[in-house]
C-alpha cells in the first residue's frame, strides 16, 4: 500500500472511531427545536443551537468563534482558523443550524426532535438538513487533527429555512470577513446513498398570487348560471393553459426544449423518490433530468375558493391561486416574471379582471467546475466512495449561492453534503444515513489535503 493509501485508511479509521461521538452530538443538536419562526417555537431554541455550534467549533481551533447578528435578527456563527503555510488557500465552510418545522406530528413514525436509530438510518428533524452537515464538518476536522493544510473560515447561519435573507445581506455588508478561495456550501447531497455528487445547478423561482374577479358578489347559480361568468372557472382555464397535455410548461417566451448535460436521473428512481402512484405518468417530453434541471416548471401551490363542504349553489365572484415558477440557469427572474404575467393576462377569458401580486423572485445558479477545487473534490470523492463524482442539478433555490458568486467572483463554490433522496428533507420522517455522514466527512478531509497540494 502506498503512503497516500495508508494515510487515507488512517483518516477513514479515525472517522469510524469518532462516529459514536458524532451520533451523540447529532442527538443533542436534533433535540434543540431550532425553527427560526418565533410564532411556532421560542427564539431561545435557535440561541441554544447557535451556542452549541459555536462551542464545538471553538474547541477545534476556531479561537475567534463568535455570534454575529444578521439583518433579519438571526445569529450566524462565525470563526476562522489559520494554518502555518503562508500562501495556503482559504476555504469557507458553510452550513445552517435552523430547521424546518415538523409539520404534521402525527405523520412522524418517531418523535421529530429526538434522534432515533432505525433500519440503518438516523431519524429526526434536521438530521440531514442541515445539522448532519455540521457534524460532517466537525468529523472531518477532528480526523485531520492539527494537520489542516488550508486556512479555514466558518459561517453557520440561523434562518436559511425562513428565506428572510439575513445572511445574504450580511455577506454583502461584510464581504472581507468571509472572503475565501473556495466555498463549501454543505446543504445539498448525493444522487443516492453511496453515489457521490456535487450540485452544479440550482433553479431560480418566481412566486406570484393571481386573483380573478368577475362579479361584485355571489349570485344564484340557477338564476344566473350560463350567462354570468364564473371567476373560479376562469381561473381554472388560465391555470390549465400553463401546461400542455404532456405536462410541458407552455409559457410563451420561456424555452421548454433544453437538455440536461450532467448526470441523468433514472425514471424509476425518480418515481420511487417522488412517491408516484401506480399508473401515474411522468410529465413532459424530455428526460426526468431535463424536466427538473434544464426547463421551466410551474406549480399551483394553492387556490382560494369555496371549499366543497359548506359550498352553496352560487357563482363564485372571486378566486385566487398561488403559483411557483422554477427557472433554470440562463433565464433571468425578471424575464420569467414578465412572461408569466403576460401569459396569465392573455389567457384570461370573458374579460374577467386579473391582478397579479409578485411575492418573491430568485435567480438561478450554475457553478464553474473547471478549477483546482473541483478537481480536488472529484479526486476526494473518488477516493472516499471508490466511485466518480457525478454532477447534479437541484430544483430548489439557494439565493446565498448567487450572493457568494456576485461578492466573490473568483471563488469556486461547491455544493455538497449528506442529503440524498431517502432523507425526505422538509417532510415528516426526515432521516440521514450515517454512512453518508462518515463518508462525506472523509471526502471533506481528503479534499482539504488534495486542494492544499494542488495549490502549492
Amino acid at each position: 500500500m502506498t503512503w497516500r493509501g495508508e494515510r487515507d485508511m488512517d483518516l477513514r479509521g479515525r472517522i469510524a472511531d469518532l462516529m459514536p461521538q458524532a451520533q451523540e452530538e447529532l442527538a443533542e443538536l436534533v433535540a434543540i427545536k431550532s425553527v427560526a419562526d418565533p410564532r411556532q417555537f421560542p427564539p431561545e431554541e435557535c440561541s441554544r443551537a447557535a451556542q452549541w455550534v459555536l462551542d464545538h467549533f471553538a474547541a477545534l481551533g476556531f479561537d475567534d468563534a463568535r455570534l454575529a447578528e444578521t439583518p433579519d435578527g438571526s445569529n450566524a456563527v462565525l470563526g476562522s482558523r489559520q494554518c502555518t503555510r503562508p500562501d495556503a488557500p482559504t476555504v469557507l465552510l458553510y452550513a445552517h443550524y435552523d430547521v424546518q418545522p415538523p409539520l404534521d406530528d402525527a405523520a412522524w413514525q418517531t418523535p421529530p426532535f429526538e434522534l432515533v436509530a432505525k433500519d440503518g438510518r438516523w431519524y429526526g428533524r434536521g438530521t440531514a438538513d442541515c445539522k448532519g452537515n455540521i457534524l460532517m464538518h466537525l468529523l472531518a476536522l477532528r480526523a485531520l487533527g492539527e494537520d489542516v493544510p488550508v486556512n479555514l473560515k466558518l459561517v453557520v447561519e440561523g434562518s436559511e429555512e425562513q428565506g428572510t435573507g439575513g445572511l445574504e445581506a450580511f455577506v454583502v455588508d461584510n464581504a472581507d470577513l468571509l472572503r475565501a478561495d473556495t466555498i463549501l456550501v454543505c446543504d445539498t447531497g448525493n444522487a443516492a446513498v453511496g453515489q457521490p455528487a456535487a450540485t452544479v445547478s440550482l433553479r431560480g423561482m418566481v412566486n406570484v398570487v393571481v386573483t380573478v374577479e368577475a362579479l361584485t358578489s355571489e349570485v344564484h347559480s340557477g338564476m344566473f348560471g350560463g350567462a354570468a361568468p364564473d371567476a373560479l372557472a376562469a381561473l381554472i382555464a388560465m391555470l390549465a393553459g400553463l401546461r400542455d397535455s404532456a405536462g410541458n410548461t407552455t409559457i410563451e417566451g420561456l424555452d421548454s426544449t433544453r437538455r440536461w448535460e450532467g448526470q441523468p436521473y433514472p425514471p424509476e428512481q425518480f418515481r420511487s423518490d417522488a412517491g408516484l402512484l401506480d399508473g401515474v405518468q411522468l410529465l413532459g417530453d424530455g428526460s426526468v433530468s431535463d424536466m427538473l434541471w434544464a426547463r421551466p416548471a410551474v406549480t399551483v401551490l394553492g387556490i382560494d375558493c369555496p371549499p366543497v363542504v359548506g359550498s352553496a349553489a352560487a357563482i363564485v365572484p372571486k378566486a385566487a391561486a398561488r403559483l411557483n415558477l422554477r427557472i433554470p440557469p440562463g433565464l433571468a427572474p425578471d424575464v420569467a416574471k414578465e412572461a408569466l404575467e403576460a401569459h396569465l393576462h392573455r389567457t384570461a377569458p370573458w374579460g374577467v379582471h386579473v391582478t397579479i401580486e409578485v411575492e418573491a423572485t430568485g435567480s438561478p445558479f450554475r457553478a464553474t467546475i473547471d478549477g483546482p477545487a473541483y478537481q480536488a473534490m472529484g479526486k476526494a470523492m473518488m477516493e472516499a466512495y471508490d466511485k466518480p463524482m457525478a454532477t447534479l442539478g437541484q430544483g430548489g433555490s439557494i439565493p446565498l449561492c448567487n450572493v457568494f458568486t456576485d461578492t466573490y467572483p473568483d471563488a469556486e463554490i461547491i455544493l455538497m453534503g449528506v442529503e440524498e433522496p431517502q432523507a425526505l428533507i422538509h417532510a415528516p420522517n426526515e432521516s440521514v444515513d450515517p454512512r453518508e455522514i462518515s463518508t462525506m466527512a472523509l471526502t471533506e478531509a481528503l479534499f482539504l489535503q488534495r486542494y492544499a497540494a494542488a495549490t502549492t
